[in-house]
């Protein structure tokens, strides 16, 4: 059985004269969560339908665990668990009703639809609120009722279209617990962009920018790719000078961030961490801080997304 959940050739999309996609590869494996970045307008949410079987492609082809989109839809459609921004919540039904709904439009069997229901309210943190009307839920839970009528049938791979957009932050941390869990038993692909949401929940992650993927990799691989190396940030107390601190071995270059913070770059290939923690332990500097400078994955984004944009406008009105 093939590794590869999602994959996507040659994928294309025009809206009328505008090219909309241009000639997308993709591919999602088992098991994983792959992050989808990208710029308001970059082609987010059209590739996102087409995956999920509400939108044809103009030309290319999508498989979904195995199953051409075109050729097989009812089956490929089957596989896949789909939330749209806005996700589809009937107000008027309570939870339990809603998730049983959609469970029997999706074809679950009649004597495995209950179970399947409390499964999916179970992992989702519905189970206390499944007899309230979904219009009396918060946001927060309102989103995990869409996340669970996207798992309610079991499907090999779940589509999220910016999961956590106009949550508060404890709602975000734990909508993106949940979607960590879910890549151990689902491939997902997450379109997002908030990038501090990719380094939390994500193995891959790829980037499209007007219409074409500039990027597909692991975190560590998109640093590599665009020439960018870790920065830390070190605080101590009782710190030492610039140059004896430029020659603990793997660092390539030191800079004063001022009250006793420093900015080190590491050589290429180097992690001079063990030897900071080391050294420091050993001289007495009385280390406070260290932390990875937090928009070294926002200047690839910036780097990998404005190159491709430079000169021209957006190619699409949606995400």
């Amino acid at each position: 059985m093939s590794d590869i959940m999602i994959e996507v050739k040659d994928l294309t999309r025009y809206y009328g004269p505008a090219r909309a996609l241009d000639r997308i590869n993709l591919q999602v494996r088992r098991g994983e969560v792959m992050g989808f970045l990208g710029p308001n307008g970059a082609g987010k949410t059209t590739t996102m339908r087409i995956l999920a079987g509400l939108l044809a492609p103009t030309e290319g082809t999508v498989r979904v665990a195995g199953l051409d989109m075109l050729e097989n839809p009812e089956e490929a459609k089957a596989r896949i668990g789909f939330l749209p921004e806005t996700p589809p919540i009937y107000d008027e039904m309570t939870v339990r009703e809603y998730l049983s709904y959609l469970a029997t439009l999706r074809k679950v069997p009649s004597g495995q639809l209950a179970a399947a229901v409390d499964r999916a309210m179970e992992r989702c943190g519905l189970t206390q609120v499944a007899e309230r009307l979904l219009r009396n839920l918060s946001k927060g839970y309102r989103q995990r009722a869409g996340i669970a009528q996207a798992i309610v049938h079991s499907p090999d791979v779940v589509i999220l279209d910016e999961p956590t957009v106009g949550l508060d932050p404890i709602q975000v941390r734990e909508i993106r617990e949940l979607i960590r869990e879910l890549g151990g038993e689902h491939s997902v692909l997450l379109s997002t962009h908030i990038l501090p949401e990719v380094r939390m929940t994500c193995n891959r992650v790829a980037v499209i920018s007007e219409g074409k993927i500039v990027a597909e990799d692991s975190l560590d691989g998109l640093m590599n790719l665009t020439g960018e190396r870790p920065v830390y940030k070190v605080r101590w107390r009782n710190g030492p000078s610039a140059q004896t601190i430029g020659a603990i071995a793997g660092i390539a270059n030191v800079s004063d961030e001022g009250g006793g913070v420093w900015r080190l770059t590491p050589a290429e290939g180097a992690d001079p961490l063990p030897e900071v923690l080391r050294l420091s332990v050993e001289g007495g500097w009385d280390l406070r801080e260290v932390t990875s400078d937090s928009h070294s994955l926002e200047d690839v984004f910036l780097r990998l997304t404005t190159r491709e944009s430079e000169g021209e406008g957006n190619r699409e009105g949606e995400g």
